[in-house]
């Protein structure tokens, strides 16, 4: 017989986006959670910088969500999603069209961003198709743009630490934007930059390249998170909508970590007054309690795919075994009760002002060479050590999880996300720690 495994035993996992020898050799264990805290395997209390990874808006182990998950599992645990269907999916499908700009009210459900991404490509091409102009397969995407791991996500997005290993032609003729940071234009801005519109206009050189008529859609962060913290110029975004309308192109919006309250509104599309074609969801859809993503979708995008298809013949060949699952549905039901009842969305907006000084607060602390923020979204950007990139940040991490702060990092910035029900007391802590923090790292 084998040996039991052990909970100490951390060689069969090998872990996500993480370096794993070197995680091994020190690992940061999180063993509980509750409102703005984790608890580390020692006992510490962790005050929880960025909502988990940008998904538990309503903080942790929320009763009114557990609660819901633990009723509908004694009630049914799964039902399938293909020819049958639940009451919950289409309670839910509901609540977060409530929630989307007018219009977008059809919703297909996923159960990560990465599926969402994929899928939203995937009903692109399915509605030119539908109205015989099968001919547009290109995507555009954007420079340091993250959507995911699929391999479409992977293709439209801009970072090749996240393709180089997997082919650089997975889908052929995608096409990308520049990305919208300057440091020399933009250093310190707070809230939207206002150096760079004129990058959208970089659409109509690609349009120019390649003929819109071969070009499903452009997709865009409206704020990119994952590449560290990139908020969008004033007007950069308006201008996209209006060169895609003008050219026919679907716009999608990536709202992965910017839906459900994160600027202060229940999307990026509704803050920025900006209505793309799609928006991709996933975490905060249900405050991470069960994976879960969506797309939401123009009806007349929908109704061009159903319509198009024989009466009885499936309209969309794709979907996934756990789409709309009980649970996750459950889930998703109450936390979307939960954002309305204690007006999170509101809360965040109205924390921004206090968010934003915090942050730039630390202009003058050692090593700072950025600041960008939006919302309750913060990026610092670090100088890097020279020949050792993102090892200053790295260290940084280490040493806030340390004295009781988790933050993220990514390259040389340390990126901030908090659940929105953060006190502005926690929010000095997090960056009094950031700055204790910064005077120790070489």
């Amino acid at each position: 017989m084998p040996p039991e495994s052990s909970p100490h035993d951390l060689a069969s996992y090998w872990m996500p986006f993480t370096a794993n020898r070197q995680f091994k050799e020190a690992p940061r264990l999180l063993v509980a959670a509750k409102d703005m805290h984790y608890t580390a395997d020692d006992g510490r209390q962790i005050l929880d910088g960025t909502a988990g990874l940008w998904c538990v808006n309503a903080g942790h182990c929320r009763d009114e969500i557990i609660a819901a998950v633990t009723r509908q599992m004694h009630v049914m645990d799964y039902a399938p999603s293909f020819q049958m269907g639940h009451p919950l999916a289409f309670e839910a499908a509901a609540r977060v069209a409530e929630l989307m700009p007018s219009g977008l009210d059809r919703i297909f459900f996923t159960n990560s961003g990465s599926e969402s991404v994929d899928s939203a490509l995937k009903i692109a091409l399915a509605y030119h198709r539908a109205r015989g102009e099968g001919q547009r397969t290109r995507f555009i995407g954007r420079e340091r743009g993250y959507h995911g791991v699929g391999f479409g996500g992977i293709s439209v997005g801009g970072m090749s630490a996240n393709r180089k290993a997997f082919s650089a032609n997975l889908m052929p003729g995608t096409d990308h934007l520049p990305h919208t940071l300057s440091i020399e234009h933009a250093a310190f801005s707070r809230g939207q930059p206002q150096w760079g519109a004129h990058l959208a206009d970089d659409l109509e050189r690609l349009v120019a390249l390649h003929d819109a008529s071969t070009i499903a859609a452009v997709i865009v962060e409206p704020l990119a998170g994952s590449a560290g913290v990139l908020v969008p110029p004033a007007g950069y975004l308006e201008r996209l909508r209006e060169l895609c309308t003008r050219h026919g192109l679907l716009l999608i919006f990536d709202e992965v970590i910017t839906g459900f309250g994160r600027l202060g509104a229940a999307t990026a599309s509704e803050y920025f007054g900006v209505t793309p074609d799609f928006i991709t969801l996933a975490k905060g859809i249900n405050n991470a309690a069960i994976p879960m993503g969506a797309v939401a979708v123009k009806r007349e995008i929908h109704d061009a795919v159903v319509g198009a298809a024989m009466t009885g013949a499936i309209e969309f060949m794709h979907g996934y075994t756990y789409s709309a699952h009980p649970a996750a549905a459950a889930a998703a039901i109450a936390a979307i009760d939960l954002y309305r009842r204690e007006r999170l969305f509101d809360r965040a907006r109205e924390l921004a002002p206090y968010w934003e000084q915090a942050v730039h607060g630390l202009a003058d602390a050692p090593h700072v060479k950025d600041i960008r923020n939006l919302g309750l979204v913060a990026g610092i950007e670090l100088e890097p050590r020279a020949g050792q990139p993102g090892k200053r940040a790295y260290e940084a991490f280490g040493k806030c999880f340390e004295q009781g702060v988790m933050i993220r990092y990514t390259g040389d910035i340390l990126a901030f996300s908090p659940p929105l029900i953060i006190q502005p007391a926690q929010i000095d802590h997090i960056f009094d720690t950031v700055r204790t923090v910064l005077r120790e790292v070489a």
